[in-house]
């Protein structure tokens, strides 16, 4: 097992708009690594300059993972039994595409994903279990 924690887009958008999370971020026991779908979310909002600065050097300090072939035909496949299961419409299952995809790809490196959206990821790992954290 690794100590490799994955942030969601959740807690970064907390920190950068909000200033939560400063103390825990302090004092995180782990080696942060970046999900790509998590930087494409964050790029996509960023509106101030010193949110790009920050997303600038988090690219830049720690590693950058990505989806693999497999996860993104997972994700796939994870929507659909949602949609079965829940009933989803495509608008709920295109809001939940990045989550699932970055769950997928912290449980490939056995990473623990911290979030503060608690609702979409629980789902998520009824479907595919891996390690969740919410703050």
């Amino acid at each position: 097992m690794t100590n490799l924690v994955i942030f969601d887009t959740s807690i970064f958008v907390d920190y950068l708009r909000q200033e939560r999370h400063q103390e825990r971020l302090e004092n995180l026991t782990g080696i942060l690594r970046t999900s790509a779908v998590v930087l494409a979310e964050l790029w996509r909002g960023a509106t101030r300059q010193q949110e790009r600065k920050f997303l600038t050097q988090l690219e830049a300090n720690h590693p950058v993972l990505v989806p693999t072939p497999g996860n993104w035909i997972e994700s796939g496949q994870i929507l659909a039994d949602l949609r079965a299961k829940h009933g989803f419409l495509p608008d709920k299952l295109r809001d939940l595409h990045f989550d699932v995809l970055i769950a997928l790809t912290a449980r490939a490196h056995g990473a623990r994903l911290i979030t503060s959206n608690h609702t979409d990821f629980e789902l998520i790992r009824k479907v595919r279990p891996f390690l969740l954290e919410v703050w």
